[in-house]
Protein backbone atom coordinates (compact mmCIF):
# COMPACT_ATOMS: atom_id res chain seq x y z
CA UNK A 1 0.00 0.00 0.00
CA UNK A 2 1.12 3.34 -0.84
CA UNK A 3 0.10 5.82 1.55
CA UNK A 4 -0.94 9.76 0.82
CA UNK A 5 1.52 10.71 3.94
CA UNK A 6 3.60 9.00 6.70
CA UNK A 7 4.26 10.69 10.02
CA UNK A 8 7.34 9.70 12.16
CA UNK A 9 6.41 10.62 15.71
CA UNK A 10 3.44 9.62 17.39
CA UNK A 11 3.41 12.76 20.37
CA UNK A 12 0.74 15.42 20.08
CA UNK A 13 2.38 17.08 17.10
CA UNK A 14 2.53 13.91 15.01
CA UNK A 15 -1.17 13.21 15.91
CA UNK A 16 -2.76 16.24 15.99
CA UNK A 17 -0.69 16.77 11.93
CA UNK A 18 -2.55 13.24 11.38
CA UNK A 19 -6.17 14.36 12.34
CA UNK A 20 -5.94 17.29 10.01
CA UNK A 21 -4.66 15.25 7.32
CA UNK A 22 -7.63 13.17 7.57
CA UNK A 23 -10.25 15.71 7.46
CA UNK A 24 -9.10 15.71 3.96
CA UNK A 25 -10.01 12.11 3.57
CA UNK A 26 -6.16 11.26 3.41
CA UNK A 27 -4.27 7.73 3.84
CA UNK A 28 -2.51 8.55 6.83
CA UNK A 29 0.07 6.42 9.08
CA UNK A 30 1.96 7.16 12.28
CA UNK A 31 5.45 5.40 12.82
CA UNK A 32 5.66 5.81 16.38
CA UNK A 33 8.97 4.20 18.39
CA UNK A 34 7.75 3.46 21.88
CA UNK A 35 5.89 0.61 22.06
CA UNK A 36 3.56 2.06 25.31
CA UNK A 37 3.18 6.00 25.11
CA UNK A 38 2.62 6.03 28.85
CA UNK A 39 5.72 8.04 30.95
CA UNK A 40 6.37 8.87 34.51
CA UNK A 41 8.18 11.81 32.57
CA UNK A 42 4.56 12.71 31.16
CA UNK A 43 2.68 12.56 34.20
CA UNK A 44 2.15 15.25 37.07
CA UNK A 45 4.57 17.32 37.90
CA UNK A 46 7.26 16.99 35.53
CA UNK A 47 4.70 16.31 32.74
CA UNK A 48 2.40 19.25 32.84
CA UNK A 49 2.79 21.50 29.69
CA UNK A 50 0.98 25.39 29.26
CA UNK A 51 -1.08 25.72 26.27
CA UNK A 52 -0.83 29.11 24.37
CA UNK A 53 -3.60 30.84 22.70
CA UNK A 54 -2.88 29.76 18.98
CA UNK A 55 -3.00 26.04 20.32
CA UNK A 56 -6.16 26.30 21.97
CA UNK A 57 -7.83 27.89 19.62
CA UNK A 58 -6.67 25.61 17.13
CA UNK A 59 -8.22 22.10 19.26
CA UNK A 60 -11.18 25.07 19.82
CA UNK A 61 -11.91 25.01 15.89
CA UNK A 62 -11.24 21.25 16.07
CA UNK A 63 -13.35 20.70 18.16
CA UNK A 64 -10.86 19.25 20.29
CA UNK A 65 -11.27 21.83 23.36
CA UNK A 66 -14.04 19.93 25.86
CA UNK A 67 -12.45 16.74 26.00
CA UNK A 68 -8.94 18.66 26.42
CA UNK A 69 -10.35 21.40 29.03
CA UNK A 70 -12.37 18.06 30.95
CA UNK A 71 -8.71 16.94 31.20
CA UNK A 72 -7.32 19.88 33.34
CA UNK A 73 -5.78 18.96 36.45
CA UNK A 74 -7.91 20.24 39.87
CA UNK A 75 -7.86 23.78 40.30
CA UNK A 76 -6.87 25.40 43.76
CA UNK A 77 -8.57 27.62 45.50
CA UNK A 78 -6.36 30.48 43.65
CA UNK A 79 -8.09 29.43 40.08
CA UNK A 80 -4.87 28.19 38.89
CA UNK A 81 -4.46 24.90 37.86
CA UNK A 82 -1.35 22.78 37.92
CA UNK A 83 0.30 20.55 40.47
CA UNK A 84 -0.62 20.87 43.65
CA UNK A 85 2.98 21.51 44.66
CA UNK A 86 3.76 23.69 42.04
CA UNK A 87 5.04 27.15 44.49
CA UNK A 88 3.56 30.22 41.92
CA UNK A 89 0.14 28.62 42.72
CA UNK A 90 0.60 29.90 46.87
CA UNK A 91 0.00 33.62 46.00
CA UNK A 92 -2.61 36.12 46.10
CA UNK A 93 -2.31 37.72 42.93
CA UNK A 94 -2.86 35.26 39.72
CA UNK A 95 0.07 34.85 37.73
CA UNK A 96 0.12 34.70 34.39
CA UNK A 97 3.34 33.39 32.90
CA UNK A 98 6.94 33.90 33.55
CA UNK A 99 10.49 35.06 31.70
CA UNK A 100 13.28 32.96 33.50
CA UNK A 101 10.73 32.66 36.45
CA UNK A 102 10.45 36.70 36.74
CA UNK A 103 6.25 36.14 36.76
CA UNK A 104 4.03 38.52 34.92
CA UNK A 105 0.17 39.30 36.78
CA UNK A 106 -3.25 39.20 35.35
CA UNK A 107 -4.19 42.52 37.27
CA UNK A 108 -1.39 43.89 35.17
CA UNK A 109 -2.08 43.14 32.11
CA UNK A 110 -4.00 45.86 29.38
CA UNK A 111 -5.83 43.76 27.18
CA UNK A 112 -7.08 46.41 25.33
CA UNK A 113 -3.69 46.11 23.48
CA UNK A 114 -5.90 43.38 21.72
CA UNK A 115 -8.29 44.72 19.79
CA UNK A 116 -9.13 42.13 17.63
CA UNK A 117 -9.41 39.38 20.34
CA UNK A 118 -13.22 38.69 21.27
CA UNK A 119 -14.18 36.59 24.52
CA UNK A 120 -14.33 33.03 23.41
CA UNK A 121 -14.50 29.40 25.13
CA UNK A 122 -10.52 29.75 23.95
CA UNK A 123 -8.85 31.87 26.61
CA UNK A 124 -5.42 32.64 26.37
CA UNK A 125 -3.65 29.84 28.80
CA UNK A 126 -4.54 26.14 29.80
CA UNK A 127 -2.31 24.07 31.87
CA UNK A 128 -2.49 19.59 30.80
CA UNK A 129 -0.25 16.69 31.70
CA UNK A 130 1.03 15.34 28.53
CA UNK A 131 0.20 11.75 28.71
CA UNK A 132 -3.69 13.01 28.78
CA UNK A 133 -3.15 15.24 25.95
CA UNK A 134 -1.57 12.38 24.02
CA UNK A 135 -4.62 10.29 25.38
CA UNK A 136 -7.08 12.67 23.88
CA UNK A 137 -5.09 13.05 20.38
CA UNK A 138 -4.55 9.65 19.75
CA UNK A 139 -8.36 9.01 20.15
CA UNK A 140 -9.08 11.23 18.08
CA UNK A 141 -6.47 10.28 15.47
CA UNK A 142 -7.82 6.29 15.36
CA UNK A 143 -11.87 8.31 15.56
CA UNK A 144 -10.78 9.38 12.04
CA UNK A 145 -9.43 6.54 10.61
CA UNK A 146 -5.40 7.37 11.06
CA UNK A 147 -3.53 3.98 11.28
CA UNK A 148 -1.02 4.07 14.21
CA UNK A 149 2.15 1.67 14.61
CA UNK A 150 3.63 1.64 17.68
CA UNK A 151 7.27 0.11 18.71
CA UNK A 152 8.34 0.97 14.24
CA UNK A 153 11.41 3.21 14.75
CA UNK A 154 12.11 4.64 11.62
CA UNK A 155 16.20 3.71 10.97
CA UNK A 156 16.40 4.55 7.08
CA UNK A 157 14.66 6.49 4.24
CA UNK A 158 14.98 7.60 0.69
CA UNK A 159 12.67 9.61 -1.85
CA UNK A 160 12.24 9.79 -5.78
CA UNK A 161 10.43 11.72 -7.88
CA UNK A 162 7.05 10.32 -7.06
CA UNK A 163 7.36 8.97 -3.11
CA UNK A 164 9.29 8.27 -0.02
CA UNK A 165 10.66 4.67 1.54
CA UNK A 166 10.84 4.20 5.14
CA UNK A 167 12.02 1.84 6.68
CA UNK A 168 12.02 -0.22 10.20
CA UNK A 169 13.67 -2.67 12.00
CA UNK A 170 10.94 -4.96 10.82
CA UNK A 171 9.33 -3.69 8.00
CA UNK A 172 9.04 -1.02 5.02
CA UNK A 173 6.23 1.74 3.71
CA UNK A 174 6.01 3.84 1.15
CA UNK A 175 3.82 7.24 1.10
CA UNK A 176 3.79 10.33 -1.16
CA UNK A 177 5.23 12.21 1.82
CA UNK A 178 6.59 12.18 4.76
CA UNK A 179 6.34 14.18 7.62
CA UNK A 180 9.01 13.93 10.84
CA UNK A 181 7.63 14.73 13.78
CA UNK A 182 10.06 12.41 15.90
CA UNK A 183 11.59 14.78 18.35
CA UNK A 184 14.98 16.57 18.78
CA UNK A 185 17.15 13.84 18.18
CA UNK A 186 14.92 13.46 14.63
CA UNK A 187 16.28 10.49 12.12
CA UNK A 188 14.23 11.71 9.69
CA UNK A 189 15.77 14.94 9.74
CA UNK A 190 19.43 13.49 9.93
CA UNK A 191 18.23 11.01 6.77
CA UNK A 192 16.67 13.50 4.64
CA UNK A 193 19.72 15.70 4.83
CA UNK A 194 18.50 18.65 6.75
CA UNK A 195 20.73 21.44 7.63
CA UNK A 196 20.41 21.82 11.58
CA UNK A 197 21.89 24.93 13.11
CA UNK A 198 22.14 26.70 16.34
CA UNK A 199 23.73 27.51 19.37
CA UNK A 200 25.30 25.10 21.78
CA UNK A 201 24.59 24.58 25.35
CA UNK A 202 25.36 25.95 28.43
CA UNK A 203 23.97 24.34 31.10
CA UNK A 204 22.48 20.57 32.11
CA UNK A 205 19.37 21.38 33.98
CA UNK A 206 17.79 18.70 36.20
CA UNK A 207 14.08 17.96 36.75
CA UNK A 208 13.67 15.65 39.98
CA UNK A 209 11.70 14.36 42.90
CA UNK A 210 13.51 13.48 45.02
CA UNK A 211 12.88 12.72 49.32
CA UNK A 212 14.91 15.35 51.49
CA UNK A 213 16.15 14.90 54.87
CA UNK A 214 16.15 18.53 55.50
CA UNK A 215 13.74 20.40 53.41
CA UNK A 216 14.38 23.62 55.72
CA UNK A 217 17.04 24.18 54.21
CA UNK A 218 15.51 24.45 50.90
CA UNK A 219 14.27 27.31 50.07
CA UNK A 220 10.70 27.35 48.61
CA UNK A 221 10.06 28.93 44.85
CA UNK A 222 13.07 29.92 42.30
CA UNK A 223 16.46 31.15 43.39
CA UNK A 224 19.11 32.18 41.61
CA UNK A 225 22.61 31.86 43.50
CA UNK A 226 26.12 32.41 42.73
CA UNK A 227 26.34 28.60 40.78
CA UNK A 228 23.34 28.69 39.18
CA UNK A 229 19.40 28.28 39.72
CA UNK A 230 16.89 25.86 41.81
CA UNK A 231 13.39 26.06 42.29
CA UNK A 232 11.69 23.85 45.24
CA UNK A 233 8.44 22.99 44.96
CA UNK A 234 8.05 20.65 48.76
CA UNK A 235 7.81 18.18 49.56
CA UNK A 236 10.32 17.07 47.08
CA UNK A 237 10.13 18.39 43.42
CA UNK A 238 13.41 20.29 42.29
CA UNK A 239 14.40 21.60 38.98
CA UNK A 240 17.82 23.07 38.64
CA UNK A 241 20.21 24.50 36.31
CA UNK A 242 24.34 23.80 36.64
CA UNK A 243 26.04 25.94 34.28
CA UNK A 244 28.47 22.76 33.02
CA UNK A 245 27.82 23.63 29.09
CA UNK A 246 25.59 20.72 29.18
CA UNK A 247 28.30 18.10 30.02
CA UNK A 248 26.17 15.92 32.11
CA UNK A 249 22.97 15.91 30.01
CA UNK A 250 22.88 12.20 28.92
CA UNK A 251 26.63 11.31 29.23
CA UNK A 252 25.94 9.10 32.59
CA UNK A 253 23.15 7.48 35.12
CA UNK A 254 21.75 10.29 37.19
CA UNK A 255 22.79 8.93 40.70
CA UNK A 256 20.90 10.01 44.00
CA UNK A 257 25.06 10.73 44.90
CA UNK A 258 25.27 13.23 41.76
CA UNK A 259 22.07 14.61 42.39
CA UNK A 260 22.71 15.63 45.96
CA UNK A 261 26.21 16.96 45.22
CA UNK A 262 24.79 19.32 42.35
CA UNK A 263 21.76 20.35 44.62
CA UNK A 264 24.30 21.06 47.30
CA UNK A 265 26.42 23.41 45.14
CA UNK A 266 23.80 25.43 43.75
CA UNK A 267 21.72 25.49 46.54
CA UNK A 268 24.84 26.52 48.69
CA UNK A 269 23.50 24.13 51.26
CA UNK A 270 24.41 21.08 52.95
CA UNK A 271 20.89 19.53 52.27
CA UNK A 272 20.74 15.87 52.16
CA UNK A 273 18.63 13.77 49.79
CA UNK A 274 17.47 10.28 50.87
CA UNK A 275 15.52 9.10 47.76
CA UNK A 276 15.57 9.85 44.50
CA UNK A 277 12.40 8.50 42.61
CA UNK A 278 12.72 10.54 39.18
CA UNK A 279 14.68 12.40 37.69
CA UNK A 280 15.48 13.51 34.07
CA UNK A 281 17.96 16.20 32.37
CA UNK A 282 17.82 18.63 29.82
CA UNK A 283 19.58 21.55 28.06
CA UNK A 284 19.60 24.86 26.10
CA UNK A 285 21.11 23.81 23.07
CA UNK A 286 19.33 26.06 20.73
CA UNK A 287 19.10 24.36 17.00
CA UNK A 288 16.53 24.65 13.73
CA UNK A 289 16.39 23.37 10.75
CA UNK A 290 17.07 26.06 7.77
CA UNK A 291 14.18 25.26 5.71
CA UNK A 292 11.27 23.00 6.68
CA UNK A 293 10.90 21.06 3.75
CA UNK A 294 13.56 19.16 1.46
CA UNK A 295 11.78 17.44 -1.79
CA UNK A 296 8.91 15.03 -0.27
CA UNK A 297 10.15 15.29 3.32
CA UNK A 298 8.67 18.20 5.53
CA UNK A 299 9.57 18.58 9.62
CA UNK A 300 7.26 19.43 12.23
CA UNK A 301 7.88 19.95 16.09
CA UNK A 302 10.93 19.47 17.61
CA UNK A 303 12.53 17.78 14.95
CA UNK A 304 12.45 21.18 13.27
CA UNK A 305 13.49 23.37 16.00
CA UNK A 306 14.96 22.56 19.87
CA UNK A 307 15.55 24.51 22.68
CA UNK A 308 15.15 24.47 26.38
CA UNK A 309 11.85 23.73 27.65
CA UNK A 310 11.95 27.46 29.68
CA UNK A 311 8.54 28.74 29.43
CA UNK A 312 7.20 25.73 27.88
CA UNK A 313 7.01 26.80 24.06
CA UNK A 314 7.93 23.95 22.34
CA UNK A 315 4.92 21.95 22.20
CA UNK A 316 2.99 24.77 21.54
CA UNK A 317 5.35 25.79 18.72
CA UNK A 318 5.36 22.02 17.02
CA UNK A 319 1.05 22.26 17.12
CA UNK A 320 1.59 25.53 15.75
CA UNK A 321 3.66 23.74 12.71
CA UNK A 322 1.15 21.15 12.79
CA UNK A 323 -2.18 23.12 12.09
CA UNK A 324 -0.01 25.29 9.21
CA UNK A 325 1.49 22.52 7.88
CA UNK A 326 -1.86 19.75 7.52
CA UNK A 327 -4.28 21.77 4.96
CA UNK A 328 -1.42 22.99 2.97
CA UNK A 329 -0.05 19.43 2.41
CA UNK A 330 -3.86 18.19 2.06
CA UNK A 331 -4.11 20.44 -0.52
CA UNK A 332 -1.45 20.32 -2.29
CA UNK A 333 -2.08 16.22 -2.35
CA UNK A 334 -5.41 16.76 -3.95
CA UNK A 335 -3.47 18.37 -6.48
CA UNK A 336 -6.13 22.01 -5.75
CA UNK A 337 -3.21 23.62 -3.90
CA UNK A 338 -1.67 26.92 -5.69
CA UNK A 339 1.63 27.10 -7.19
CA UNK A 340 4.04 27.61 -4.03
CA UNK A 341 1.14 26.92 -1.47
CA UNK A 342 3.26 24.06 0.44
CA UNK A 343 6.55 26.09 0.24
CA UNK A 344 4.83 29.07 2.91
CA UNK A 345 4.72 26.28 5.41
CA UNK A 346 8.80 26.89 6.08
CA UNK A 347 8.39 30.95 5.25
CA UNK A 348 5.79 31.15 7.38
CA UNK A 349 6.71 29.08 10.10
CA UNK A 350 10.21 28.92 10.19
CA UNK A 351 10.66 32.84 11.63
CA UNK A 352 8.41 31.96 14.41
CA UNK A 353 10.71 28.85 15.04
CA UNK A 354 13.27 31.58 15.39
CA UNK A 355 11.89 34.01 17.42
CA UNK A 356 11.05 31.72 20.00
CA UNK A 357 14.64 29.95 20.14
CA UNK A 358 15.93 33.49 20.56
CA UNK A 359 13.26 33.99 23.03
CA UNK A 360 15.23 31.21 25.01
CA UNK A 361 18.15 32.27 24.66
CA UNK A 362 17.33 35.36 26.08
CA UNK A 363 15.55 33.63 29.42
CA UNK A 364 19.58 31.68 29.59
CA UNK A 365 21.37 35.01 29.52
CA UNK A 366 19.34 36.12 32.82
CA UNK A 367 20.06 33.22 34.34
CA UNK A 368 23.69 32.93 34.02
CA UNK A 369 25.30 32.79 37.44
CA UNK A 370 27.11 36.22 36.88
CA UNK A 371 26.74 40.28 38.34
CA UNK A 372 25.78 41.50 35.11
CA UNK A 373 22.69 38.54 35.03
CA UNK A 374 21.90 39.50 38.59
CA UNK A 375 21.57 43.46 37.65
CA UNK A 376 19.72 42.65 34.16
CA UNK A 377 17.32 40.13 36.18
CA UNK A 378 16.95 43.46 38.28
CA UNK A 379 15.56 45.30 35.53
CA UNK A 380 13.60 43.01 34.33
CA UNK A 381 11.52 42.43 36.91
CA UNK A 382 11.04 46.50 37.13
CA UNK A 383 9.73 46.22 33.50
CA UNK A 384 7.81 43.11 33.85
CA UNK A 385 5.44 44.80 36.88
CA UNK A 386 4.65 47.84 34.74
CA UNK A 387 1.45 47.67 32.92
CA UNK A 388 3.08 47.82 29.77
CA UNK A 389 5.85 45.72 30.54
CA UNK A 390 3.34 42.76 31.47
CA UNK A 391 1.35 42.85 28.61
CA UNK A 392 4.28 43.02 26.50
CA UNK A 393 5.70 39.65 28.03
CA UNK A 394 1.70 38.49 27.96
CA UNK A 395 1.24 38.81 24.46
CA UNK A 396 4.36 37.18 23.56
CA UNK A 397 4.41 34.12 25.78
CA UNK A 398 0.44 33.70 25.24
CA UNK A 399 1.09 34.32 21.99
CA UNK A 400 -2.01 36.45 21.15
CA UNK A 401 0.71 38.97 19.26
CA UNK A 402 1.13 36.13 16.25
CA UNK A 403 0.73 37.15 12.70
CA UNK A 404 2.38 36.12 9.44
CA UNK A 405 3.52 38.33 7.08
CA UNK A 406 0.83 38.26 4.14
CA UNK A 407 1.38 41.04 2.86
CA UNK A 408 -2.08 42.71 3.69
CA UNK A 409 -2.51 46.63 4.93
CA UNK A 410 -5.04 45.72 7.11
CA UNK A 411 -4.00 45.13 10.75
CA UNK A 412 -6.29 41.92 10.87
CA UNK A 413 -4.97 40.14 8.06
CA UNK A 414 -2.12 37.09 8.57
CA UNK A 415 -3.85 37.33 12.03
CA UNK A 416 -5.56 34.69 13.92
CA UNK A 417 -9.55 35.35 12.90
CA UNK A 418 -11.48 36.43 15.82
CA UNK A 419 -14.09 34.39 16.99
CA UNK A 420 -17.34 36.23 15.63
CA UNK A 421 -20.61 35.24 17.16
CA UNK A 422 -23.22 35.37 14.70
CA UNK A 423 -26.94 37.05 16.02
CA UNK A 424 -28.24 32.91 16.09
CA UNK A 425 -25.28 32.55 18.65
CA UNK A 426 -23.15 30.52 15.98
CA UNK A 427 -19.42 31.25 16.40
CA UNK A 428 -16.73 31.04 13.67
CA UNK A 429 -14.59 29.28 15.50
CA UNK A 430 -17.82 26.19 15.50
CA UNK A 431 -17.16 26.83 11.41
CA UNK A 432 -14.29 25.68 10.87
CA UNK A 433 -14.35 22.08 12.11
CA UNK A 434 -14.25 20.41 8.64
CA UNK A 435 -10.58 21.92 7.91
CA UNK A 436 -12.06 24.20 5.10
CA UNK A 437 -12.07 28.08 4.39
CA UNK A 438 -14.51 30.51 5.52
CA UNK A 439 -15.78 33.55 4.15
CA UNK A 440 -17.70 35.26 6.48
CA UNK A 441 -20.53 37.38 5.18
CA UNK A 442 -22.38 40.23 7.82
CA UNK A 443 -24.06 41.33 5.22
CA UNK A 444 -25.13 38.21 3.03
CA UNK A 445 -24.46 40.39 -0.13
CA UNK A 446 -25.05 38.37 -3.02
CA UNK A 447 -21.40 39.16 -5.21
CA UNK A 448 -19.89 38.11 -1.76
CA UNK A 449 -21.87 34.49 -1.91
CA UNK A 450 -21.30 34.03 -6.07
CA UNK A 451 -17.59 34.51 -5.13
CA UNK A 452 -17.09 31.73 -2.49
CA UNK A 453 -19.52 29.59 -4.75
CA UNK A 454 -16.85 29.69 -7.12
CA UNK A 455 -14.71 27.85 -4.35
CA UNK A 456 -17.27 25.90 -3.26
CA UNK A 457 -15.34 22.81 -2.56
CA UNK A 458 -13.11 24.63 -0.83
CA UNK A 459 -14.33 27.54 0.98
CA UNK A 460 -17.60 27.64 3.22
CA UNK A 461 -20.19 30.54 2.46
CA UNK A 462 -21.49 32.00 5.74
CA UNK A 463 -23.75 34.68 5.97
CA UNK A 464 -25.35 36.59 8.80
CA UNK A 465 -24.80 39.59 11.12
CA UNK A 466 -22.47 39.65 14.19
CA UNK A 467 -23.06 40.53 17.85
CA UNK A 468 -19.62 42.56 17.36
CA UNK A 469 -18.71 43.47 13.82
CA UNK A 470 -15.14 45.09 14.76
CA UNK A 471 -15.96 47.64 11.69
CA UNK A 472 -15.57 44.75 9.63
CA UNK A 473 -17.90 43.48 6.86
CA UNK A 474 -16.68 40.59 5.86
CA UNK A 475 -13.53 38.21 6.19
CA UNK A 476 -12.14 35.11 4.55
CA UNK A 477 -10.60 32.61 6.62
CA UNK A 478 -8.10 30.09 5.76
CA UNK A 479 -8.67 26.80 6.82
CA UNK A 480 -5.80 27.46 9.81
CA UNK A 481 -8.02 30.25 11.13
CA UNK A 482 -5.66 32.88 10.17
CA UNK A 483 -7.46 35.71 8.65
CA UNK A 484 -6.48 36.04 4.82
CA UNK A 485 -8.59 39.03 3.84
CA UNK A 486 -10.81 41.74 5.37
CA UNK A 487 -13.77 43.50 3.68
CA UNK A 488 -14.22 46.83 5.22
CA UNK A 489 -16.87 48.97 3.99
CA UNK A 490 -17.80 47.99 0.36
CA UNK A 491 -16.14 45.13 -0.17
CA UNK A 492 -13.20 45.17 -2.85
CA UNK A 493 -14.48 41.68 -4.68
CA UNK A 494 -11.13 41.92 -6.60
CA UNK A 495 -8.69 41.39 -3.89
CA UNK A 496 -11.18 39.06 -2.43
CA UNK A 497 -10.87 36.82 -5.31
CA UNK A 498 -7.13 37.33 -5.47
CA UNK A 499 -7.03 36.34 -1.99
CA UNK A 500 -9.10 33.00 -2.46
CA UNK A 501 -6.80 31.79 -5.17
CA UNK A 502 -3.46 33.01 -3.41
CA UNK A 503 -4.57 29.87 -0.53
CA UNK A 504 -7.27 27.88 -2.38
CA UNK A 505 -6.17 27.61 -5.58
CA UNK A 506 -7.76 28.35 -9.02
CA UNK A 507 -11.99 28.19 -8.69
CA UNK A 508 -13.85 24.94 -9.49
CA UNK A 509 -14.83 24.11 -13.04
CA UNK A 510 -11.95 26.69 -15.00
CA UNK A 511 -10.55 24.94 -18.09
CA UNK A 512 -6.71 23.96 -17.05
CA UNK A 513 -7.10 25.28 -13.67
CA UNK A 514 -5.19 22.73 -11.91
CA UNK A 515 -2.27 24.09 -10.10
CA UNK A 516 1.18 22.81 -11.62
CA UNK A 517 2.93 20.36 -9.14
CA UNK A 518 5.42 21.77 -6.69
CA UNK A 519 8.53 20.44 -7.40
CA UNK A 520 9.13 17.55 -5.06
CA UNK A 521 13.36 17.08 -5.88
CA UNK A 522 13.97 20.92 -4.55
CA UNK A 523 14.59 22.10 -1.27
CA UNK A 524 12.29 24.78 -0.95
CA UNK A 525 15.22 27.29 0.80
CA UNK A 526 16.96 27.37 -2.81
CA UNK A 527 13.80 27.54 -4.92
CA UNK A 528 11.91 30.85 -3.85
Amino acid sequence: MIYDVLIAGGGPVGLFLACELRLAGLAVLVLEQAEDPSSPLKRLPFGMRGLSAPTIEAFYRRGLLKDIAAAQPAKNGSGDSGASSAHWMHQPRRPGGHFAGIQFFHDNIDASKWPYRLSSPAGTSMMIEMESLETILAARAAAMGVEIRRGCAVESLDQSDDDVTVRTRAETFRGRWLVGCDGGRSIVRKAGGFEFVGTDPEFTGYSADVEIADPDKLQTGRHYTATGMYTFSPPGIVTMVDFDGGAFHRTQPITLEHVQAVLRRISCTDVTVTALNLATTWTDRAHQATSYRRGRISLAGDAAHIHSPLGGQGLNLGLGDAMNLGWKLAATIRGDAPAGLLDTYSSERHPIGAKVLDWSRAQVALMRPSPSSRALEAIIRDLIDTRDGATYFAERVWGVSLRYDLGGSHPLVGRSAPDSELTDGTRLGDLLGAGEGLLLDFDARAPLEALANRWSDRITYIAGDAKDRLGLRALLVRPDGVVAWVGEGEPDLEAAAEAASRWFGEPAGISGSQPAPLSPVLDSASNP
